[in-house]
């Protein structure tokens, strides 16, 4: 797990070794990653309650809220707004997810890119999580030390802080990624087997065991 300030193959650390192939690139969808990374819907519902507020004061016999007031809290809500879903913009455009024969790697990072290798023989397990608009998530439970969460952030499954879980967020067509992975693992890893997919949750158990 490194830096890189100049990369020789997009996405990667440098060209892949004799025997590994790349099979498959792609980068969040940054609308997507906006809303459930970002939490721009929570946002703009928080400032929406307020400027709600504020009016209703406004108009009500004695209350406080002044035009002046109502327009300062709306330029802060599309501030804060367009500032959120800029740095969405920009993780996505600097993120580019790589599932090669042996391994996922993950690069990202807008100031500072880094570039994250994940062996499929020390994936423990994985998790797939499909929204509605078929975008969607797949988490990477590592047996061996990974960075923080912070490090990882916003490419890390939400709220595992003690042991962070790195994550291929906001994926258009998520289901056939996971389904390209499980086929990787299965055939790097000795004994393996496909990605078993329920409802919402993959999980690739003993294929990928280390």
């Amino acid at each position: 797990m490194n830096e890189y300030g100049h990369e020789e193959v997009r996405g990667l650390p440098g060209r892949l070794p004799p025997g590994e192939t790349l099979l498959w690139q792609g980068s969040p969808d940054w609308r997507r990653l906006a809303r459930d990374a970002f939490h721009t819907y929570l946002v703009a519902a928080y400032f929406g309650v307020l400027l709600v507020w504020a009016v209703i004061d406004a108009v009500s016999p004695g209350g406080a809220a002044s035009p002046i007031g109502i327009a300062a809290t709306g330029a802060v809500a599309v501030a804060g707004l367009g500032l959120l879903y800029g740095l969405a913009w920009l993780s996505a455009r600097t993120t580019v997810y790589s599932i090669t024969s042996k391994r996922v790697v993950l690069r990202f990072g807008i100031a500072l890119p880094k570039c994250v290798n994940l062996p499929f023989a020390q994936v423990g397990d994985a998790r797939l999580a499909v929204n509605k608009d078929g975008t969607g998530d797949i988490a990477l439970a590592m047996t061996a030390k990974v960075l923080g969460y912070a490090a990882l952030w916003p490419h890390a499954r939400p709220w595992q802080l003690a042991k962070p879980e790195p994550m291929m967020r906001a994926l258009p067509d998520v289901a056939s990624v996971a389904a390209l992975l499980a086929d990787a693992c299965a055939k790097a890893v000795p004994g393996g087997r496909r990605l078993a997919v329920t409802e919402d949750v993959a999980d690739f158990g003993p294929a990928v065991a280390a």
